[in-house]
């Protein structure tokens, strides 16, 4: 069973609803939604460059109980290293200004943006907001404080 929300989206760029298609779910099951790069020409990232990229849109989540999370595509970010500089952008739920992608060439080789193209996607997702309580001590667990790596890798 799936929920749907509404989400307010301003277009920043005139080339949305004629040469691209709005931001949309691929298949019924897709968690996310492919921002495009609203570019003018092509960007070219030599390897370690870094760009703030606008997508062409702004959107207002409205929803405190919702964030948005700006990730990469896997495709881009295994093939050719282009992930984002932020690892994962987070969109508060009453931000209001423009989605700009931090697009990041890890890879090897120069990688060529060219405007339009899929370079990132958003998700919706929950967010549980935790009120803080400070204790001595805390109630013993299985694993502790053990951690990075301490059940090992086999």
């Amino acid at each position: 069973m799936s929920a749907s929300h509404v989400l307010e989206v301003k277009l920043l760029d005139p080339r949305f609803g004629d040469s691209w298609p709005l931001p949309a779910y691929a298949t019924g099951s897709s968690a996310g939604m492919d921002l495009r790069a609203a570019i003018e020409t092509p960007l070219v990232l030599q390897p370690g460059d870094a760009a703030l990229v606008p997508s062409g849109l702004s959107i207002h989540i409205g929803d405190p109980g919702l964030c948005a999370l700006v990730l990469p595509r896997s495709g881009l970010g295994h093939r050719h290293g282009i992930v984002l500089g932020n690892g994962t952008g987070l969109i508060d739920a009453d931000y209001q200004g423009p989605l700009l992608i931090s697009t990041w060439n890890r890879g090897r080789e120069a990688f060529t943006i060219e405007p339009g193209d899929r370079i990132a996607q958003l998700v919706l997702a929950p967010i549980v907001r935790a009120e803080l309580k400070v204790v001595d001590t805390f109630a013993a667990s299985a694993r502790g404080e053990g951690g990075f790596g301490h059940t090992g890798v086999k």
